[in-house]
């Protein structure tokens, strides 16, 4: 069953999940991100080459031929069909059709009423299906 870590009160939500990206990448994972959009795709594209001097976080986005052979694959989609399932990385707003498929799942929530209100939704939808849940709340930089 999919392990559910919800991450809320996040300031900047791409800045965000490219920590959690090298995070999990240092522990040897391999990571889906979601976003809820192209520009959003494209944000985060551009921030995993930026964010950090000393880090490498080789990535590419789902439709990709070489998305088998990269650790991290960014869609906007959820019915991308993705080469491996061991991290999510949510960004978007919705309940990801695939999440089950994963071994585990991080669900970002922004600091605005609208992300936090659909946060809750799937907060409650994991709950009721009995999803085993923490609740982390991040600093006020």
């Amino acid at each position: 069953m999919t392990r559910i870590d919800f991450h809320s009160n996040v300031p900047d939500k791409i800045a965000y999940a490219c920590r959690l990206a090298r995070k999990a990448r240092s522990a040897n994972f391999r990571i889906a991100i979601l976003t809820k959009d192209r520009t959003d795709l494209a944000a985060l594209d551009s921030a995993l080459w930026t964010f950090s001097e000393l880090d490498f976080l080789p990535h590419v986005p789902a439709n990709e031929n070489h998305a088998s052979i990269t650790p991290i694959i960014l869609t906007d989609s959820d019915n991308d069909e993705l080469p491996h399932y061991e991290i999510l990385i949510n960004l978007s707003a919705g309940t990801p059709a695939h999440f089950a498929r994963f071994e585990r799942m991080f669900e970002i929530i922004g600091t605005d009423d609208a992300d936090k209100s659909a946060g809750r939704e799937r907060y409650r939808f994991y709950q009721q299906r009995g999803y085993p849940l923490t609740h982390f709340v991040a600093e006020k930089a």
